[in-house]
């Protein structure tokens, strides 16, 4: 009987030490897929930061880019509101002067037709050309758009 208790006793003894085994086992089983899971959530939060990073370069490099858009938007308006006071000054009649001064008005339409042409252009992206950097006279400049044509050109009121 007392060789029986011993024997049961070994058994359970061996069984909980088998046990503890096989949890230490499983443990160190889930603390490598612990460590593992760890370093993909680093590795997700690095590139989270990269990602807002870009995002917030990206935001300011559009930001600024608005900024000079509304200046030339400004700049054209400006124009536009300077041509308009040319155009309509004194109550003039441009079909009349039109048949009065047929051959001035017609080089007048043309030249402003050219240089309307050369402003959209401009605006469109072309390059300046050297003859509309260096106008510096009111004779040599573009008059549609001498802000976008001639950047060399200030106007004296």
């Amino acid at each position: 009987m007392f060789s029986s208790i011993k024997i049961m006793f070994m058994a359970i003894l061996i069984s909980a030490v088998a046990g503890a085994g096989v949890y230490v086992v499983k443990l160190r089983a889930d603390n490598a897929t612990l460590k593992a899971n760890q370093l993909q959530l680093e590795q997700g939060i690095e590139e989270q930061k990269k990602l807002l990073e870009q995002q917030e370069k990206d935001f300011n490099a559009i930001m600024e880019s608005n900024k000079k858009l509304n200046v030339m938007i400004q700049t054209f308006k400006k124009d536009l509101d300077e041509l308009d006071k040319r155009f309509n000054k004194k109550k003039r009649d441009i079909g009349k002067l039109a048949i009065e001064k047929s051959k001035s008005v017609e080089r007048v339409i043309n030249k402003g037709s050219t240089e309307a042409k050369r402003c959209v252009e401009l605006a469109s992206g072309a390059e300046r050309t050297e003859e509309e950097l260096k106008a510096t006279r009111k004779s040599q400049i573009n008059t549609m758009c001498p802000s976008l044509a001639n950047p060399n050109y200030v106007h004296y009121e």
